[in-house]
Formats: C-alpha cells, sequence, structure tokens
C-alpha cells in the first residue's frame, strides 16, 4: 500500500485530500501544506499522470513551493494545490470543474484555487459557479484573469538579477538566452526579452510558436533535446518540472538558470550540482512567484501597474538570495528554503492581502 507520509515529497504537509466524483469522472487531490501565514493558495493542475503515485508527488511538491513562493513574495497567504487526473475519453467537462469546485467548497476557505497548467480563465469560470474560493478571473475589473504576463515579468526581472550577479551587467541588451517553452510564460517572456536587445535561441514542441518566435523576435530555432547543448549565458527553462537532472546537468553550457517551470530541480541534491559547476541557479518558486503576486492584487481596486511593480521587485528577493549563497559558499535553493522557512516561523510575510480575501468571500 502506497504512503502520502512516507513519500519522499511529504515535508509536514497539514492535509492531503482525494476526491472522486462518479457522476463527471473527477478525480482530483489537493494538498494544502502550510496556512501559517493564510488560506492556502495555488493553481489547479489538468494533466496526464503515469500513475497516481506520479499525481501525488507531484502535487505535494507543488503545494510545499507555494508557500514557500508566498512567503519570498511577502504575500499573507500559505501554499497548497489541486491536481486533476486527465480522464481518459471524455476530457475536461464542465461537470468535471464544477464538481472540483464542489470539493475545493468543501474545504471552507483554507484552499483557494486558480488555473494551472492544463486550466485557463475559463475554466476557472465555471469552478466559480460552485465555490467562491477561486482566483484568477478578470470579473468586473477585478484583475486581470490570465497571470501568465505578470509570471513573465517577473521571471524577467529575475533574470535580470542573474545576469548582474554572474555578468556584471544591469540590463539584458547583448544577453544570450537559451529559452525553452514558448507556452502563456514562456512566450510572453520570449517578447519581454527581445524587447530588452536580449538575443534568443527556442525550443518547443509547438511549430506555429517556434516560427513566431523566429519571424517575430528574430530568434534562433533548435530541437526540443538540443536547447541543453546551446552555449549561451542564461538557460530559462519554461516547460515542465524536473529538467535539471543527471543526464541535463552535465550538458548545460550556461553560467545561470533563471525560468519559470515549477519544479526545475529534479531533486534538492541538483541544486548543489549546479553550484559546483559555478551555474547560478534562481529558485523557481522564487522566480516565478509573479502569478501568485498578480493574483492577490484582486479586488475592486486592482491597480495594474501596482502590481507589476511587486513582480518587478523579484529581482530584489533573488540579489538577496544570491549575495547570501555566495557569502556562506551554498547552494541558492537551499538559501531559498531556509529564508522562507524564517519568515514563516517569524510570520513576516506582509500584510494581508485584504482585497482578495473579500473577493473570495
Amino acid at each position: 500500500m502506497m504512503s502520502v507520509f512516507a513519500g519522499k515529497s511529504f515535508r509536514n504537509h497539514e492535509q492531503v485530500l482525494f476526491h472522486h466524483d462518479r457522476a463527471s469522472g473527477l478525480f482530483a487531490i489537493i494538498a494544502i501544506h502550510s496556512t501559517v501565514l493564510g488560506p492556502a493558495l495555488g493553481g489547479c493542475r489538468y494533466w496526464t499522470y503515469d500513475d497516481e503515485a506520479a499525481a501525488i508527488d507531484d502535487v505535494l511538491r507543488l503545494s510545499r513551493g507555494m508557500t514557500y513562493k508566498a512567503a519570498l513574495a511577502g504575500l499573507a497567504f500559505g501554499g497548497g494545490k489541486a491536481v486533476v487526473l486527465a480522464p481518459k475519453g471524455t476530457g475536461k467537462t464542465p461537470a468535471l470543474l464544477t464538481a472540483f469546485g464542489n470539493f475545493v467548497n468543501r474545504l471552507g476557505g483554507r484552499y483557494i484555487t486558480a488555473e494551472d497548467v492544463g486550466t485557463c480563465p475559463a475554466d476557472m469560470e465555471i469552478v466559480r459557479g460552485a465555490t467562491p474560493f477561486v482566483a484568477g478571473i478578470a470579473n468586473g475589473g477585478a484583475g486581470d484573469g490570465d497571470p501568465s504576463p505578470a509570471t513573465a515579468w517577473g521571471v524577467f526581472h529575475g533574470l535580470r538579477a542573474a545576469a548582474r550577479a554572474q555578468l556584471g551587467r544591469d540590463d539584458v541588451r547583448g544577453v544570450h538566452v537559451a529559452l525553452q517553452g514558448l507556452g502563456h510564460v514562456g512566450g510572453h517572456l520570449a517578447r519581454y526579452l527581445a524587447d530588452a536587445g536580449a538575443r534568443l535561441t527556442v525550443a518547443d514542441l509547438d511549430q506555429s510558436r517556434l516560427t513566431w518566435a523566429r519571424d517575430s523576435l528574430g530568434a534562433e530555432v533548435v530541437d526540443e533535446d538540443a536547447i541543453y547543448d546551446v552555449a549561451a549565458d542564461v538557460f530559462a527553462p519554461n516547460a515542465m518540472g524536473a529538467i535539471l537532472n543527471d543526464q541535463t546537468i552535465p550538458r548545460l553550457r550556461v553560467c545561470a538558470v533563471a525560468g519559470s517551470a515549477n519544479n526545475q530541480l529534479a531533486e534538492d541534491r541538483h541544486g548543489a550540482a549546479l553550484a559546483e559547476r559555478g551555474i547560478l541557479y534562481a529558485p523557481d518558486y522564487v522566480i516565478n512567484a509573479g502569478g501568485i503576486i498578480n493574483i492577490s492584487h484582486e479586488g475592486p481596486a486592482y491597480d495594474r501597474d501596482a502590481a507589476l511593480a511587486h513582480c518587478a521587485r523579484i529581482h530584489d528577493t533573488l540579489a538577496e538570495i544570491f549575495r547570501r549563497a555566495k557569502r556562506e559558499s551554498r547552494p541558492t535553493n537551499e538559501i531559498a528554503d531556509q529564508l522562507a522557512e524564517e519568515r514563516i516561523a517569524t510570520h513576516t510575510a506582509g500584510p494581508a492581502q485584504n482585497a482578495l480575501r473579500s473577493a473570495v468571500g
């Protein structure tokens, strides 16, 4: 029998909940890692997993990352995550999304959901029909809806911090970025980088995205696997997780890794492996916090400029982590974990986001 508590990714989670709705075919898991700083906030991932164990490991890792992400972004929220195991045949139906909303609603606000990989603002509108505990919806001017541009804006400024630390550059003009993934976040990031004068080499499974990047941004295009071998300044992973591992790290020919993908390190030890090679790693849950930051500003008085300015401060948070890692000769992921845990222990995540809390009931 599989044990959640003994799993490698279980790290003092408060709750792990499983739910099945026969009528809609929903199989979903919600993991609440921490509510010390406030209600657990995190998206809903709709994905085809190899097996149930893979889904459990994913939701555990992602929820813990959300706790640390909120803490280091200065938000009064805890960390949670939901995964919906994509059913065979029926697909993502309104009935399935409504059943998921009912699942969220039973938690009474301990967990606030939003979009993630495989879901979109339109899906969240359906979920909102069953529960008020939904964020990331453009509802009457209360927010942007799609958090991807804000996430990419934060990654852009985090990449600037990495370039400054490793290259001594105040901007990214002429900086060569090997960018993996041109989806919702990666596409916006590519545009921000190109507009700022960076040189791009890109890879993606979608040929239309590659054509857009080549024709509109002047990017060089390489095969999906070849992106690891590109001699560049920065590697920016923006697809799925666990792409920094025993096989890929030795192939990297960059001085920094700074991208939006979640769970980039296959294991925590791979942070040390990058450091040993002299590659500066921007911890994923720090650099990709722009989406949750933008969501935290939601409410009737939503101010996009203020939200994006908050996202830009990811630069300063990463600069602090980089300095501390250098001073203590420790991997950046260890420093980030410790800093997040310190803030949680002392309850110093910042003022409560009352607008979002009011918006979700």
